[in-house]
């Protein structure tokens, strides 16, 4: 009993430094970032989101769906955590590198004479590279000691910040802020490097062995988050949005997220708890994710609810009347949120029960849902027709499409005994 209470002090801990962590970051990043968007102006604003999503897109390659199966690889392979960690960086640098140059082929491609679109891109593009890092949150996350991911993550936050802020006293143009992410990547990554090896972080080495090993268990992740990147960015890339429209939808998916870190530390801090209560007992196994499920459920029906009923104050405090559009868009992509981080709790259910190829399918049936009804609703009703769009993809990802794979039924149905409170407590 005493050990059963000093590992759930450790997940609690754990899930605090994350907490803590992100409010920090929200709090640099509060006023900064709305002035930032009242400075360069819907327009402006919306290009640079429009880059993000391009670099959001192709980013799916650096990933390498390596970042769902690594905590249990470092659960299952105790003795190889530097080799498992330094292979995964390795061929993550490789798809970083590759990614950028197909980023930059693909903008110039699609946006030929855009010499500031071209320049904002790469500039973004190039934070993939340093982003291979944040690999070590993980084996931090597998330790339960998220503390010294939090700390690397808020000084990178801090340096960004005093960047930006620097760029609005000098009143630079949009190509500079594009810079902001690459130079917060660059800083953590030197960070987390610095607190994993002090901290008793093993030698990092390169397997192509080990590198196998984690694509073979990783490799439905690539076409899930392929999927994902494909309906998360459609509205966009489709180019059925002008920048100004872009970036209203952009707002409000941002306002939307402000507080997500906080459903994100809890789905990473119970993701090792879960994993191991599927080793040694299935029934309490069960009980934690309808209780993952219901926390999150129930958090963000919350936080919606409070997110229709004040849109408007809430536009207008952060942003100004240039981003009144905003208000519709953000009623109804606030929605997504419960359902977003639902399909993320899953994971841990699916990784445990090897589900991970049914993932491809629903996902590939997502992509092409908001597909199309991007295409006939951003032309009838802009910001708001793609924030609907999202809405009802996620919902049909979480709750329709796996109802028609067998395997994946069993899910639902504690997704839905949680929403019902059923064998929660």
């Amino acid at each position: 009993k005493k050990i059963k209470n000093i590992f759930k002090n450790k997940v609690t801990r754990n899930a605090s430094w994350m907490i803590i962590g992100r409010i920090y970051q929200m709090s640099l990043s509060f006023v900064v970032s709305m002035l930032t968007a009242r400075y360069l102006g819907p327009s402006n604003y919306g290009l640079i989101n429009y880059a993000s999503s391009f670099t959001s897109f192709f980013s799916t390659f650096c990933v390498l769906g390596i970042n769902s199966v690594i905590v249990k690889n470092f659960i299952d392979h105790p003795n190889e955590e530097g080799k498992t960690t330094g292979s995964a960086i390795g061929v993550r640098m490789i798809s970083s590198i590759c990614s950028v140059v197909l980023i930059m082929v693909a903008t110039l491609f699609l946006d030929r004479e855009e010499r500031t679109t071209h320049l904002v891109v790469l500039l973004l593009g190039l934070g993939a590279i340093p982003q291979v890092f944040d690999t070590l949150n993980y084996w931090f996350q597998a330790k339960l000691e998220s503390k010294y991911a939090a700390i690397a993550s808020a000084i990178g936050y801090t340096v960004m910040m005093g960047y930006k802020i620097s760029l609005l006293v000098f009143q630079k143009n949009v190509v500079w802020f594009a810079a902001a992410s690459s130079i917060e990547y660059l800083v953590v990554a030197v960070c987390l490097y610095y607190n994993y090896r002090r901290h008793g972080g093993p030698s990092l080495s390169f397997s192509w062995r080990k590198v196998k090993e984690l694509l073979n268990s990783s490799h439905h992740f690539i076409l899930v988050s392929l999927m994902v990147s494909i309906y998360g960015s459609t509205d966009k890339l489709m180019q059925m949005m002008d920048e100004t429209e872009v970036g209203f939808y952009s707002t409000a998916v941002t306002v939307c997220g402000l507080w997500c870190f906080i459903l994100a530390a809890i789905n990473d801090s119970m993701y090792p708890v879960i994993l191991e209560a599927f080793e040694s007992d299935i029934k309490l196994f069960e009980r934690k994710c309808r209780q993952l499920y219901a926390i999150v459920f129930y958090t963000s029906a919350g936080v919606s609810i409070l997110y229709t009923m004040f849109a408007k104050y809430i536009i207008l405090i952060l942003y100004g009347e240039a981003y009144l559009p905003a208000i519709t868009p953000m009623r109804i992509v606030t929605w997504y949120i419960a359902f977003s981080y639902l399909g993320d709790a899953r994971n841990v259910w699916v990784i445990s029960y090897d589900c991970q190829k049914y993932l491809k399918y629903l996902y590939i049936g997502s992509a092409i849902t908001n597909v199309v009804m991007n295409y006939f609703l951003i032309p009838l009703f802009g910001a708001s027709g793609a924030a609907f769009a999202s809405v009802v993809t996620q919902i049909s990802t979480i709750m329709i499409f796996p109802l028609f794979i067998r395997k994946m039924r069993p899910n639902v149905k504690l997704m839905l005994d949680a929403i019902c409170l059923k064998d929660v407590f």
